[in-house]
């Protein structure tokens, strides 16, 4: 046998046959406008690889992109309509890809492993993502919080969790939303680990709502809800605050549940109550305006906002029915201050003690009597003014019986 018969049975020997689904090695043979003309290695077949099937790219200029003599893997697609002996088939670069790129997305999913992805554009309902091939991140999915306005988002690379795949039906679901959820957990047991009840640290605003605003505490965000703001009242807390601003807050809470830290700013400031009565001590004498009376006493203004009870046996030594017997509202009187309770926020007052010292030392401290303490707690609330409503209607139905 001659040396061109044995090199002819050597290429048959080599040649393989091919089917729609495999994955062959193919090498360029020309490229014109709108495809790649590409042999199968080995194999003695022919065929075409359309723009779209090598690239996504609808505007690409193929000559630019491949040249001839080049060689890479390809998926045979279909077979051609066609004469040519052994037929003609379709060939595709970027279904390859994406079948490869099925493949490991499936692993990781099984995995639960984070991916990356690149926003490419933006679609009615979310976002279209190549992560290898192209996945849908649904705008519910893209944050924790409400997203209006996705155009930000294109071009930017993301890590993302897979929420649903299946390469039959060219089907992924993805979500950053998860994996924020995610963080957020971590990152809340660990600053949650290292906060009590009670302590003070600081902060910096991170966002502003219209009922509190979210500090940033090491990393997590807790919430100061808008009561909490100041002791005076607050309409709005973008009136008082701004996002990046630096503030002092006590943790007033922690719910390990709902991963959810309260704060209070102003409980990291002195109250009214304490600024009121700094200089307010057991045993002082002064003058102020009778603001309210009820059957069981008189309020008086100690201070701006800030009043304080003559209990109605501590009005004058003589017998007193109903404090407005001898009292009106406005009237200016001169009071003592008996007892004052910081945790309470609450302040007795009596007038009687300061006719019985007219004749002696006015800023002496006198001996109280054991009851009065527990007399003018029983009338008294937690509130600045310090006193219960329904404490002041049931002594009114009483009186009534």
């Amino acid at each position: 046998m001659s040396e061109n018969s044995n090199q002819f049975l050597d290429a048959l020997k080599k040649m393989q046959g091919v089917e729609v689904g495999d994955i062959v090695d193919v090498e360029v043979l020309d490229v014109e406008d709108g495809q790649i003309d590409v042999g199968v290695k080995d194999a003695g077949v022919e065929g075409v690889i359309p723009r779209r099937e090598y690239t996504s790219d609808r505007n690409a200029d193929l000559r630019k992109l491949v040249k001839p003599g080049d060689t890479f893997k390809a998926l045979v697609l279909r077979r051609a309509g066609g004469d040519k002996e052994n037929g003609e088939f379709f060939f595709s670069v970027t279904r390859l890809k994406e079948r490869e790129a099925y493949d490991k997305l499936q692993k990781d999913f099984e995995a639960g492993k984070t991916i990356e992805g690149t926003v490419t554009s933006s679609v009615r309902g979310g976002l279209l993502v190549d992560v290898g091939t192209r996945g849908f991140l649904p705008a519910s999915l893209i944050s924790n919080r409400y997203v209006s306005d996705l155009k930000p988002y294109i071009g930017k690379t993301m890590k993302l969790k897979i929420t649903e795949i299946d390469p039959n039906k060219n089907r992924l679901i993805l979500s950053h939303k998860d994996l924020i959820e995610e963080e957020r957990e971590e990152a809340f047991d660990k600053v949650a680990s290292q906060l009590v009840v009670g302590d003070v640290i600081e902060g910096k605003v991170s966002r502003l709502t219209n009922f509190g605003a979210f500090v940033d505490v090491g990393g997590v965000d807790g919430l100061v809800h808008i009561s909490e703001i100041s002791y005076k009242h607050v309409d709005k807390p973008s009136d008082v605050l701004k996002t990046g601003q630096d503030v002092k807050v006590k943790v007033i809470g922690i719910d390990d549940d709902r991963h959810h830290i309260s704060l209070s700013i102003k409980q990291t400031l002195p109250s009214p109550f304490e600024q009121a009565t700094a200089n307010l001590h057991e045993g002082d004498v002064f003058e102020g305006e009778v603001k309210s009376l009820t059957n069981f006493g008189a309020f008086v203004e100690v201070a701006d906002g800030i009043q304080g009870l003559v209990h109605v046996s501590e009005i004058s030594y003589k017998h007193v029915d109903k404090p407005s017997d001898v009292l009106k509202v406005g009237q200016t009187v001169k009071v003592k201050v008996l007892n004052i309770d910081p945790s309470e926020r609450r302040i007795s007052l009596s007038m009687k003690a300061v006719d019985s010292n007219n004749s002696g030392n006015e800023g002496s401290r006198p001996h109280r009597s054991h009851n009065r303490s527990s007399v003018n707690k029983k009338y008294m609330d937690n509130d600045d003014n310090g006193f219960a409503l329904g404490d002041i209607i049931g002594d009114q139905l009483k009186d009534r019986k």
